[in-house]
């Protein structure tokens, strides 16, 4: 009796191993599902598979910025136990992992229409900073989102493209904003391992400076684009100023710019060798990565044993040179002492001389003494050229019309190619419903050419305007939650959480403005007269409110006093409540404002703006711009979808201001505040939805990176590659 009873326990124990082994067994098996949809960062432009791992802990979700990898990491095991067992939580993976296959597996635009021999184009595209999510904080503005949206673009139709960049361990500085408005920096440590990218074994040697600096080389892939990113934070360098190099984007003085930007260059073009990247385009998209085309030459002077004028002339056809900067002192300079102190390390081995670098980087040949220029050496290193925008090929062409000694700006072979945005990385979720009913947007078979906006005609006012409503309220509640977050961090009392849980109005007319703090972009100019805007803010009948969002460069000490200017003024009597100032700019923040918004506010000093893409993203969303026609806005702007503040230019600055602010209030007071607030006896604006629907129709296909990555193919990318 005994032994049998002992059997049975036998038995229950074996089957209770057995349960817990396969149960074991299926928890592994679905972490690892989960951690192979997380690795490939397509995920961030697809609804269904961030839903999916928001579904696993919403809450811890958000509090990790929506990191799928560190989620992952941070979930109990009893939540995995529980999900293992969910058919419908399985059912959502399997949708999710076919959804991966098939755009994987599906012939893009480029494959289905390109020639053999085009297809064995491989652009390297190389830059300093790459926003392609906001839990990967390796960009700090425009460039940055510009650099990720063409890599997802690439991978949408397609492109046969690699991109090449730094792995910052502190990214760009996480913004405080103390209680005066003055700017707190805080930079803090990335876990690279709880990251969306992979350790590809490799690591390459640069000679920066006395030493070979070591750097790993990570992947992060975006679709069917690789990104490798170069990390010296390694053990083998010994030397703690190597391993600092990629500690921080944009930080530090111009000895630590001048070594980032030869281990983005030299190193990458390493980096590609070390990985098996064989390209025959050169991208460089600005000058920091310049280093790159000379690390190429030098290896055909050194390796093919060929004169230096000749390695040059074989890789230049082969380079495309992006610029972004029309100011002047915005392009990355080096004295010369401060070059050869790096330079002659770098080519101590090799034929080329530091002299000869230096001319080529040179904006005055007959100076021995001027400084080495990165933009002159792409322009140099390079034989397609662009701008951003049509205006900032004009203005590139006279900038630079001394250095090609033209006789006109015409002469000068720069052209340009208008920036663009990836829809679906900015188009909020709560869009996509409208989106699939009138549109009819097939997002697998993108193409350069594909207009589904133009459809935007047919929706229905209602729709449209329910749809707008929506996404301000949504906006209208982020902005309460995130200032409810800060006021707790700031030690506020009851009766402040109380009175920002009541800020601004779900059903008032909201003006976005939200990008990087240069003091050109004059983010406080609405305020230039405040007992006219008073007025515009305070009607009860007609209310307008103001949501601001940006950060200045730890050391742009002009830009951070705009943004303390803005702050106080928020905390006016006659603002307070409708006028907001958000912490921490980054593309959450960026995502939730330009679909928000009705109305986006751009108004930098002409013709300083490049080309500027945040305006690009409201029309999306049914979101008008009121813009001065500078960057892409004088290409967008077609009298009927918006509105262009002023026209005349004024040789002061203090002029200037006092005339595009006026020209801002006449706007609201005559034409937009009318026109939002005139309701018919259904409560929608139809004039003003006839606006919204011609800035969707308009604006979204001409300015997306779709029909940006189609120009660069035709115009640059296939002429370097023939």
């Amino acid at each position: 009796m005994a032994k049998t009873t002992k059997k049975k326990a036998s038995r229950t124990a074996s089957k209770k191993t057995t349960s817990r082994r396969a149960q074991n067994a299926s928890v592994f098996s679905l972490k690892e599902r989960l951690r192979a949809l997380a690795l490939n960062f397509r995920w961030s432009w697809d609804p269904p598979t961030q839903r999916l791992f928001a579904s696993i802990d919403p809450q811890l979700n958000d509090a990790l910025n929506r990191n799928p990898v560190a989620l992952l990491e941070h979930v109990e095991a009893h939540r995995f136990e529980r999900l293992a067992g969910d058919r419908e939580f399985l059912g959502r993976l399997r949708d999710a992992e076919a959804g991966l296959k098939a755009y994987l597996r599906h012939k893009p635009w480029y494959v289905q229409n390109h020639t053999a021999k085009q297809k064995r184009m491989r652009v390297a595209y190389f830059c300093a900073e790459f926003a392609i999510h906001e839990s990967f904080p390796m960009y700090s503005g425009g460039l940055g989102v510009l650099a990720g949206d063409h890599l997802k673009s690439a991978s949408d139709l397609g492109v046969p493209l690699c991109a090449v960049g730094l792995l910052y361990r502190h990214g760009y500085y996480q913004q405080e904003i103390k209680p005066d408005g003055a700017t707190g920096v805080a930079y803090p440590p990335y876990d690279f391992d709880k990251l969306p990218i992979t350790d590809t074994g490799k690591t390459v040697k640069v000679k920066i400076g006395p030493r070979d600096v070591v750097a790993k080389v990570w992947l992060a892939q975006v679709g069917r684009v690789p990104l490798y990113l170069l990390d010296t934070d390694h053990p083998r360098n010994k030397n703690a100023d190597d391993r600092a190099i990629t500690h921080h984007l944009y930080g530090g003085d111009n000895e630590t710019r001048i070594r980032q930007e030869l281990l983005l260059g030299v190193g990458g073009v390493k980096a590609l060798d070390a990985v098996g990247e064989d390209f025959t385009v050169l991208h460089l998209n600005e000058g920091h990565a310049a280093f790159a085309p000379l690390e190429v030459v030098r290896q055909h002077v050194d390796g093919d044993k060929v004169p230096l004028d000749e390695a040059v002339s074989w890789v230049k056809p082969h380079t495309v040179f992006t610029t972004h900067t029309p100011v002047p002192a915005g392009h990355d300079r080096f004295d010369v002492k401060l070059a050869r102190k790096y330079l002659n390390p770098l080519l101590r081995k090799s034929k080329i001389t530091a002299a000869q670098v230096l001319k080529l980087g040179s904006e005055d040949v007959k100076n021995k003494q001027a400084p080495l220029c990165m933009t002159a050496l792409a322009l140099r290193l390079s034989d397609h050229r662009n701008g951003v925008a049509k205006l900032h090929g004009e203005v590139s062409r006279e900038m630079w019309q001394k250095l090609f000694d033209a006789n006109k700006p015409e002469d000068v072979p720069i052209g340009h190619v208008t920036n663009g945005v990836h829809p679906q990385t900015w188009l909020a979720p709560e869009a996509y419903p409208l989106y699939s009913k009138h549109l009819k947007v097939d997002w697998l078979d993108a193409t350069p050419t594909g207009d589904p906006w133009s459809k935007a005609k047919g929706i229905p006012d209602d729709e449209l305007w329910m749809m707008r409503s929506m996404l301000r309220r949504r906006l209208v509640r982020f902005v309460r939650n995130h200032s409810q977050d800060r006021a707790l961090r700031m030690g506020a009392g009851p009766e402040e959480l109380a009175r920002l849980s009541d800020m601004l109005d779900e059903n008032a007319l909201t003006i976005g403005f939200a990008r990087r703090f240069a003091t050109y972009k004059r983010a406080p100019l609405i305020f230039t007269d405040v007992k006219r805007l008073m007025q515009i803010v305070g009607d009860d009948k007609r209310p307008v409110q103001f949501v601001f969002a940006g950060k200045a460069h730890p050391k742009d000490l002009g830009g951070q006093a705009y943004l303390q200017q803005v702050v106080k003024m928020s905390q006016q009597a006659g603002f307070k409540g409708r006028v907001a100032v958000l912490e921490n700019y980054d593309m959450q923040v960026g995502r939730m404002l330009t679909s928000g918004a009705d109305i986006w506010l751009n108004n930098p000093l002409r013709p300083n703006e490049a080309s500027g893409t945040s305006g690009m993203k409201p029309p999306l969303h049914g979101g008008v711009n009121l813009s001065i026609l500078d960057g892409w806005w004088p290409e967008g702007y077609n009298g009927k979808n918006g509105y262009a503040i002023g026209g005349k230019s004024f040789k002061t600055q203090r002029k200037q201001d006092k005339y595009d602010a006026a020209c801002i209030y006449d706007l609201l007071e005559n034409e937009i505040v009318p026109r939002f607030y005139k309701r018919g006896k259904s409560g929608v604006p139809k004039r003003w939805v006839k606006v919204m629907r011609e800035s969707m129709r308009s604006v979204p296909a001409k300015f997306s990176t779709h029909r940006m990555l189609g120009d660069y193919v035709a115009d640059l990318y296939l002429p370097a590659h023939g």
